[in-house]
């Protein structure tokens, strides 16, 4: 796998032209003008260096208040990795998880008050009578690495042998929350469980974080599966709260339709009866439309798609990047960054283009970020700006 020391060339800002990102699958007019190939910001100097390495395809990282990272790795494996980039032996005390197609184990997010209570939660795919689920689990993080007092907190129904589409992000809340994103594990192009809120694919979902659903949930009381957030999504392996503290997520489309939303209590997304692309052969998604009553419009599509991992709003030291986006790309591979105004995307940059594929993305308390490269040979990467 290649790895460099790259350096971008470099002007503050913004550029007048779009980010080349080739020719469009789908014809459809965006709902606004901002909605998709916003402006190119004009290109930002950065260097990256390897920080760990040895790792076989890394899916989430975590960082810890003692500048320590805990990483996953998707057959199954967690380590810590030390301030120094030190991998860590396999974490013991992991439940079994379901290694085949884009299962296993998946991401990992660190307890708001881990300092005091070391839990860490995880995603992983979850082997049941059927096939599999996407689940949720805590547990203690001990001084030698292991977990202990491992539950989980949330288990899919609807369970199915297809490979694809488990999602999946999460997010401790300090409020005692976590939201969970999910996939519709739809085989090829039907994702027809995402739009019934009896299930709880193709959903961001919202628990306590010991399990169990808040009372403030927007379908508690109704029919319906009452852990359900927003609806109608594809593969969301994107999630992030924003400066503004509303939830965001970033979601695969079929052949174009990569989406950015803003996520809104009982919100219909509109997946698989409306898209921004096509489906991989060739034909309509739905009916062909992009836009349909009762269904909530994306800040911001992909066409050609961009593959997205996971995503960061950046809150560090360089102020040009100031709560912009930063987003994982596994094809064809880069760190996107967005700019954001007013709820809108007014520019775009594509960096890392030549790292291979880009899995997650870390900013630390202090500003420091990392990203996760996707691969047998897997590592993670400090990004360095050049001020």
């Amino acid at each position: 796998m290649l790895r460099l020391t790259a350096l971008l060339c470099v002007l503050p800002t913004f550029a007048f032209a779009q980010v080349e990102q080739g020719t469009s699958h789908a014809e459809f007019t965006p709902n606004f003008p901002e909605q998709t190939r916003a402006a190119a910001l004009n290109e930002t100097s950065v260097g990256v260096n390897d920080f760990a390495t040895g790792l076989v395809n890394p899916w989430g990282i975590a960082a810890l208040p003692d500048g320590r990272f805990v990483v996953t790795e998707r057959p199954g494996r967690m380590r810590v990795i030390s301030t120094d980039g030190h991998l860590s032996a396999p974490s013991e005390g992991l439940p079994d998880v379901w290694d085949q197609g884009q299962g296993g184990l998946l991401d990992v997010a660190a307890s708001p008050n881990f300092a005091t209570d070391q839990v860490l939660f995880w995603t992983y795919a979850k082997p049941v009578d059927g096939g599999a689920v996407t689940a949720a689990a805590r547990g203690v993080l001990g001084d030698d690495g292991a977990l202990t007092d491992v539950q989980d907190i949330f288990v899919q129904s609807h369970p199915s042998r297809a490979g694809q589409h488990f999602g999946s992000r999460i997010i401790p809340m300090a409020d005692g929350t976590v939201w969970i994103t999910t996939g519709d594990r739809g085989a090829g192009d039907d994702g027809t469980l995402a739009q019934d809120i009896t299930s709880t694919h193709g959903k961001v979902v919202r628990i306590m974080d010991t399990g169990g659903v808040p009372a403030s949930n927007p379908f508690v009381n109704q029919l319906g599966e009452d852990a359900v957030w927003s609806y109608g999504h594809r593969n969301m392996q994107g999630a992030a709260v924003g400066p503004d503290g509303a939830l965001y997520t970033i979601e695969h489309g079929p052949r174009g339709g990569d989406e950015l939303n803003k996520h809104i209590a009982g919100g219909n997304y509109g997946w698989p009866l409306v898209s921004y692309g096509i489906n991989y052969r060739g034909s309509d998604v739905g009916d062909g439309v992009a836009v349909l009553d009762g269904t909530e419009q994306p800040i911001y599509y992909w066409d050609p798609v961009i593959a997205p991992g996971g995503m960061s709003f950046y809150n560090g030291p360089f102020a040009d990047w100031q709560d912009d986006l930063l987003i994982a790309s596994l094809n064809p591979g880069a760190l996107v960054r967005l700019k954001m105004e007013n709820g809108l995307v007014i520019g775009e940059e594509r960096l890392l283009t030549d790292v291979g594929r880009v899995r997650d993305v870390e900013i630390t308390q202090d500003g420091r970020i990392f990203v996760l490269i996707d691969d047998q040979d897997g590592a993670v990467l400090e990004v360095f700006i050049d001020e």
